[in-house]
Parts: C-alpha cells; sequence; structure tokens
C-alpha cells in the first residue's frame, strides 16, 4: 500500500473521529453529561481532524461560540488542505 494511500485512509478516519467525538460532545452537553475535555478535541484537530471538527460544528451547532473554535478550526482546516495540496502536486 502506498503512502498516499495510507495519508489519505488516516485522514479520512481522523476527520470522522473528530466530527463524531463533536456530536458526542453536544449531545453529553444537552443531557448536562460527563462532556470531552476540549483539549481532546484540540488534539484532533491537531493530528489531522480539523476539517471534521469544522464540519461538525457547522452541523452540530456545538462550540460556535467558542472564538477559539470559531476562528482556529478553518484556519488549521485551511493549512491542511493547503499541505496535502502541497504535497501532491
Amino acid at each position: 500500500m502506498s503512502i498516499e494511500i495510507i495519508l489519505v485512509i488516516y485522514l479520512l478516519f481522523v476527520n470522522l473521529a473528530t466530527y463524531t467525538l463533536m456530536g458526542m460532545d453536544k449531545s453529553k452537553a444537552k443531557r448536562g453529561a460527563w462532556r470531552i475535555p476540549e483539549k481532546t478535541l484540540w488534539l484532533f484537530a491537531l493530528v489531522g481532524g480539523a476539517f471534521g471538527g469544522w464540519i461538525g460544528m457547522v452541523h452540530f451547532r456545538h462550540k460556535t461560540k467558542h472564538t477559539s473554535f470559531k476562528f482556529l478550526f478553518p484556519l488549521i482546516s485551511v493549512i491542511y488542505m493547503y499541505l496535502v495540496i502541497q504535497y501532491y502536486f
């Protein structure tokens, strides 16, 4: 298996995981249950899942009032997209 395929699989997995974590955290917030720590959300974003987190923010309307999430998740997403495009082209 080539490194390119491994990278695509990794990015799909980490973005799906981050999206799922955003949905789980929103659900827990509604129920007043134990929450997923913000550090965990940031870790997943920084290891490649920022785009999934950004989509999760919009879809679940979660963390949209937090300035750091609101601006940095999209910024990190754009940086990762730029890096992936530079790698492939």
